[in-house]
């Protein structure tokens, strides 16, 4: 009702305008927002009105997705989940039958084969029928079958899919498939219109328009590398492994999420994998069948102004380096703890997403040029990429040392520490030879409590002020010698260094 209203309001404003004026400045407003053409106020009623019968149609953009949408194709999956040789559950194992039927009664029935049916959609790159699609949305699957916007199915053949950037690439038997040409996705502008095609909900292909909304985005855990664009066209399921496409009808992402905010349509807030990754990863999967990625062996964390202040940085773009791995590229390129990465092939670096990605696209064994500021000066460092180990094998032999420095002071009010101690070591599954004091609490109103990321109760403290402390009285010496100001901690959480801040009071 308020919307009916306030929609009320606006036209009686109108009205009277248009009245007042003998309808010449409204007519030439809406004639400016039909055509695009700037407004000319000293235009006469008479001419502005030749302009109007003359004006062209509202832009439309059918003849483009006439060519586009055959490319999109609808992705049906079935999974055979296999019963196995459980017993029953239910009331074959309930006691009370059983002391009719026999303890071994329901043993030998087995649960029957379970069948699942998933929805998804992909996009034509190559005429001989390569299909990119989500890994999500082929997971697992034991059947795919991919339907062409003329109505013929095929089955589909899984060449490869990579869990870590959620792409995957099919393959049908087919000639003279229709295409989709792929953009230089590192062009796109936030505002640049979009269009997202696939099966939304299985209702048939569907195309919604929007912009593009920002770039680079990076949300929870959606997936292991993250460098999306988001969009405000609609993406619902069954979208996923669906195109988002350019005014011109080139590819530039795989959609490939919504944030749904607990509802399982649409929210005007969508993301889909650039193209360029995506083509890396498919480029791999149909030459080699999987993926191999370059790799530093170094933990970066973003650059706060907290830490650009500690780290004296010209501003907060680039990557902090947190840990470095031993024996790893980085570590023989003499990369070091506390090191700001800001360029990589000549190319600046925002944050520590980006460096991450642009690392992953190349090769082991190239070589990555880095930008460095280290203590504030300038260096190069040249990285010959080793290949990146899977998520589960990654290893944590990280150096611990904070690195060596004497700016950064303040106290540390309620918190408290003991020393680590092999048994304690042992219990956060830390290394024995781990050095450092421990966190048994932080009060929440303290400074340590308000700190991004804040200090947490199972913290390993190895620095101060980047200083390395390996026992309490390292800890309250260097803390005793903060006079007021925010303090640099170097904290081992979980396995993983990182810096935290604690502001002054």
């Amino acid at each position: 009702m308020a919307k009916e209203i306030q929609f009320r309001r606006s036209t009686a404003i109108l009205t009277l305008l248009a009245a007042s004026l003998g309808g010449g400045v409204i007519a030439a407003l809406m004639v400016a927002s039909r055509t695009g053409a700037p407004f000319q106020p000293t235009a006469t009623a008479a001419s502005l009105a030749t302009t109007a019968s003359a004006a062209a149609p509202a832009a439309s953009y059918a003849d483009m997705l006439e060519k586009v949408t055959p490319a999109v194709v609808s992705v049906y999956t079935t999974q055979v989940i296999k019963g196995g040789d459980r017993q029953m559950p239910g009331i074959f194992s309930d006691p009370f039958f059983q002391q009719f039927f026999g303890p071994g009664f329901g043993r030998n029935m087995k649960p029957r084969d379970q069948t699942e049916h998933g929805l998804g959609s992909g996009v034509i790159v190559t005429k001989d029928g390569y299909i990119l699609t989500n890994n999500h949305v082929v997971a697992k699957a034991t059947d795919v079958q991919v339907e062409l916007l003329d109505g013929r199915k095929m089955k589909a053949k899984v060449v490869g899919t990579d869990k870590d950037t959620d792409v995957a690439v099919l393959k049908i038997t087919a000639q003279d498939l229709p295409t989709l040409s792929f953009a230089d996705a590192s062009k796109s502008r936030v505002g640049d219109l979009v269009f997202a095609i696939g099966n939304p909900f299985g209702v048939g292909q569907t195309v919604t328009m929007g912009i593009v909304s920002a770039k680079g985005r990076s949300v929870g855990r959606i997936e292991t590398f993250q460098d999306f664009i988001q969009t405000d066209a609609a993406i619902n399921p069954g979208n996923s492994g669906g195109a988002l496409v350019n005014a011109n009808g080139a590819l530039i992402g795989i959609n490939t999420a919504i944030l749904a905010n607990g509802s399982e349509g649409n929210q005007g807030i969508g993301f889909a994998i650039p193209v360029g990754l995506v083509r890396n990863v498919m480029d791999q999967l149909v030459k080699n069948g999987k993926v191999v990625r370059g790799y530093i062996g170094v933990g970066l964390q973003p650059i706060t102004p907290e830490l650009q202040e500690q780290f004296n940085l010209p501003n907060t773009q680039g990557a902090l380096v947190r840990e470095v791995e031993s024996g790893t590229p980085g570590q023989k390129a003499g990369l070091k703890v506390g090191d700001a990465v800001v360029g990589i092939n000549g190319q600046p670096v925002h944050d520590a997403n980006e460096l991450t990605i642009a690392v992953i696209q190349m090769p082991p064994g190239s070589v990555a040029h880095l930008d460095v500021l280290r203590n504030g000066q300038k260096m190069k460092v040249d990285v010959t990429l080793g290949s990146r180990p899977s998520e589960d094998k990654m290893g944590r032999n990280f150096s611990g040392n904070a690195p060596s420095d004497n700016t950064g002071e303040n106290g540390l009010e309620g918190v408290e520490v003991e020393n680590l101690t092999p048994d304690i070591a042992q219990q956060l599954q830390l290394p024995a030879s781990t050095k450092g004091v421990v966190v048994d609490g932080v009060d929440e109103g303290s400074p340590a409590a308000q700190a991004q990321p804040p200090l947490q109760r199972g913290d390993v403290i190895t620095g101060v002020n980047r200083q390395p402390v390996a026992n309490t009285n390292d800890y309250n010496r260097l803390v005793n010698e903060t006079k007021g100001k925010s303090v640099l901690l170097y904290v081992n959480r979980q396995g993983s260094n990182i810096f935290v801040v604690v502001p002054s009071k």
